[in-house]
């Protein structure tokens, strides 16, 4: 388990400006936001350093403008969906370093809240510019990270101002690592993993992770198709990097030495177009697949079977879905999946922690994302730490 602080290690802070580095990137609609779960998730930390007396700066990115001002993307656009989730008004500062905040922060009372303007209206930014870091560090007595989703970035205010100022986890973040330790840090064994989404391209470097430490890869989605191809399958017109032959079944020989188990689908659901319930919509077995055909889901035989492994198991990590889930009915293994695997959390001997945007939709759409022990709303951050990658907005914070 990584070693950082998190509030718990705060003194007393009346008065001391904390610079926190949230996650207020939230989709947009006619000016405001159409979800605020980053603010829900922000938000006990918000709070907490508010209530221990803190002027609290808020520091967080909106869109992608490239180091320069944009006037679409300033923070100040979701300061009233902030205001709105905290209960509290806030003031916004149209600036991230210099006189015009000195100012606002003489001006904010203890327990106040300021929001900076968009961090990356600034090269030094994404840059991670030393500079750019110490006159943001300069105005703060100390750093908070309640950013999981940005931790895969170096950036200024995701990583060098964990090396300027006395550097904490927030609750979200904190929340994060000990689930993400939970699942694949130090897991309780056997541990079982879904990875499913259209391309093996996409998820090669998290299967190679994977297979040495986990006892049972599940492979789903589009991906399911290239595995079984590499097995000599007949796959029909389904999706599938057939360039990729090799690659799986080298994969599959690694998880051999390994001791891990790869499940593929022995029977499919398979349709010539795709489409809602589309009139030729059949099961079969894998090896019954038709030259028009697609495998657009795993088949009832085959979810069953993986239920049955879930139930051996005590731990189980879940990115991408099982099959074409947006659309019906193949959006059936998963939410049957998915249902059962959120039955044994509940009932106390299954740690399931999911992550990635299809990942939290899928189990939003199955009625049971807050069913499973932890569902990570970051989709980047979570992917690489499935691929085994060191995050360094969480590295900082080790110092």
């Amino acid at each position: 388990m990584s070693h950082f602080k998190t509030l718990d290690d705060l003194g007393d802070v009346t008065g001391k400006v904390a610079l926190l580095r949230v996650d207020l990137n939230l989709p947009m609609k006619d000016g405001s936001a159409t979800d605020v779960t980053r603010v829900e998730a922000a938000k006990p930390t918000i709070l907490e350093l508010c209530d221990k007396g803190a002027k609290v700066l808020l520091l967080a990115h909106f869109g992608r403008p490239r180091g320069q001002r944009h006037s679409t993307m300033s923070t100040s656009f979701v300061q009233g969906d902030v205001e709105e989730v905290l209960g509290k008004e806030i003031m916004f500062i149209p600036e991230v370093m210099g006189p015009v905040v000195e100012q606002a922060v003489g001006i904010l009372r203890d327990g106040d809240i300021g929001l900076l303007d968009n961090v990356r209206f600034w090269p030094g930014e994404e840059a991670n510019d030393p500079d750019f870091a110490r006159g943001i560090a300069a105005i703060g007595d100390f750093y908070v990270n309640d950013a999981f989703s940005a931790a895969h970035r170096a950036h200024a205010t995701t990583e060098g101002l964990a090396h300027l100022l006395p550097a904490y986890a927030g609750r979200a973040m904190e929340a994060e690592l000990k689930a993400l330790d939970a699942a694949l840090g130090n897991p309780e064994q056997p541990v079982a993993a879904v990875v499913g989404g259209a391309k093996v391209s996409t998820k090669l470097d998290v299967l190679q992770n994977l297979v040495g430490r986990v006892q049972h890869l599940i492979i789903g989605g589009g991906m399911a198709n290239t595995f079984l191809a590499a097995r000599g399958v007949d796959v029909g017109q389904s999706l599938c990097e057939h360039d990729l032959a090799g690659t799986a079944r080298t994969i599959m020989d690694e998880a051999d030495h390994a001791g891990c188990t790869v499940h593929l689908p022995y029977d499919v659901v398979v349709a010539q177009q795709f489409a809602a319930n589309p009139p030729s919509l059949r099961t079969c077995n894998v090896h019954e697949v038709a030259s028009n055909e697609m495998i657009l889901d795993i088949g009832p035989q085959a979810v069953e079977a993986l239920g049955d492994v879930l139930k051996t198991c005590r731990t189980l990590v879940w990115n991408g879905p099982l099959g074409a889930f947006e659309t019906e009915p193949f959006d059936a293994a998963t939410v049957a999946l998915a249902k059962t695997a959120a039955a044994l959390t509940q009932d106390g001997s299954l740690t399931s922690v999911a992550g990635g945007g299809d990942t939290v939709a899928a189990l939003a759409h199955a009625g049971v994302k807050d069913d499973f022990t932890f569902v990570s709303t970051a989709g980047g951050a979570f992917l690489e730490w499935m691929e085994g990658k060191e995050l360094p907005g969480v590295a900082a914070l080790n110092s």
